[in-house]
């Protein structure tokens, strides 16, 4: 990934609240000298390892799992927040014209060599996390216990789980850190007038940065 130095966010526990965030991470791994891709929702867990270390799983019949525990190397993309910025926003643009269009985004790049586990009471412990995570806000919370033993017990035969320490973890805010002060603040000022969600949380995050010289 091309990173700027300006653009670099090495903070540990603000690349683990993206992963936390965002927690569906695009896999790609090599099988046979081929780039594969897999959508695979992942907890972190922060206590194991230096940079901690991804869990997750996939279908049994998915056979990238097959292609673990070959010190093959392989890397989790992370998508955070992300919106188009328009150079209309800019106050230096009315000044010199010299503003084009950009896009706003973070996003963490974690690496590591994959390692399978089949262990059932592994593989419940890790769906049981993952459900009360992301279940945690509803009104009625589902649990893997509502539904009946046997049925589970099926569909834990049926998937394989993956967990990744994580040998390296890199992170990308270009979140107008290249810009002044003022237009800084009228982007921010331009994504709140929008007034949807995605445009609010990025606006969130630009003041969270900070003003950094590109050339640096």
């Amino acid at each position: 990934m091309y990173l700027p130095a300006h653009f670099e966010e090495s903070n540990l526990t603000v690349l683990h609240s993206l992963i936390r965030s965002h927690p569906l991470g695009a896999w790609v791994t090599q099988i046979e000298g081929a780039l594969v891709v897999n959508h695979i929702p992942f907890l972190i867990d922060a206590s194991r390892g230096a940079l901690g270390t991804l869990v997750g799983h996939v279908a049994r019949p998915n056979t990238v799992w097959k292609s673990c525990g070959r010190d093959v190397e392989s890397v989790v993309v992370f998508q955070g927040p992300e919106h188009y910025i328009s150079p209309s926003w800019y106050p230096s643009k009315k000044e010199t014209g010299k503003a084009v269009p950009t896009w706003n985004y973070a996003v963490v790049h974690a690496r590591g060599v994959p390692i399978v586990f089949e262990d059932p009471e592994r593989l419940r412990a890790h769906v049981t996390a993952l459900t009360e995570l992301h279940e945690a806000e509803a009104d009625i919370p589902w649990q893997v216990s509502d539904a009946p033993a046997d049925f589970i017990g099926n569909l834990l035969r049926g998937i394989v789980g993956i967990e990744i320490p994580i040998a390296s973890l890199t992170g990308k805010w270009k979140v107008s850190q290249n810009r002044g002060d003022a237009d800084r603040r009228a982007v921010v000022e331009a994504l709140r007038r929008q007034g949807d969600s995605r445009s609010t949380t990025m606006a969130e995050l630009i003041p969270n940065t900070t003003n950094r010289d590109p050339k640096s």
